[in-house]
């Protein structure tokens, strides 16, 4: 793709005149490839979502609008995870398995304690990698508090998540 980029800028037309035969090529070219890779995510999303929806019979996820990140930093790293593509994959998946899948308001899930649904004071930073309640005292790595929240608020069961093996996971009794 950058390949292409180099080629379209050297051969860039000057204001007012036709484009040249080389460009007109090397912009199809282009063309091409961002199609190309526009299918790789495509696939990958939806190859994530159909191991996601087997494994599991209830699925709560942030309904997160990667819209707002077309304007700041982070706009090419949401573009290149595909955010928006994966998410409408798992629903549709989801709905094709008959499985149920529950879209949670993205707000606060890294702020509030999972345990009594405190919120903190402050934004926490993406360093800081665990969670401390400051009105239960409970501390957890952030990722896991966060999907407990999102579990709490899509009004599933998330006591006992991490007890939880894949169907025909060998016991470690029995290996």
């Amino acid at each position: 793709l950058t390949r292409y980029d180099r080629m379209m800028a050297r051969r860039r037309p000057k204001k007012g005149q036709a484009a040249s035969k080389g460009y007109r090529e090397a912009k199809k070219w282009r063309a091409k490839t961002y199609a190309k890779i526009a299918r790789q995510r495509q696939d990958t999303g939806r190859k994530w979502a159909k191991k996601a929806v087997t494994d599991h019979d209830a699925i709560a996820v942030e309904d997160f609008r990667p819209k707002f990140l077309a304007r700041s930093s982070m706009a090419r790293k949401a573009a290149d995870a595909a955010i928006g593509a994966t998410k409408k994959a798992l629903v549709e998946m989801g709905r094709k398995h008959g499985r149920d899948i529950r879209l949670v308001h993205p707000a606060h899930t890294t702020m509030d304690c999972a345990s009594c649904g405190a919120r903190t004071k402050h934004a926490l930073p993406l360093s800081e990698r665990t969670y401390t309640c400051t009105a239960c005292k409970v501390v957890s790595p952030r990722d896991k508090n966060s999907a407990r929240v999102m579990l709490v608020r899509a009004g599933l069961n998330p006591a006992g998540v991490e007890g939880v093996r894949p169907p025909g996971a060998l016991l470690p009794e029995a290996a």
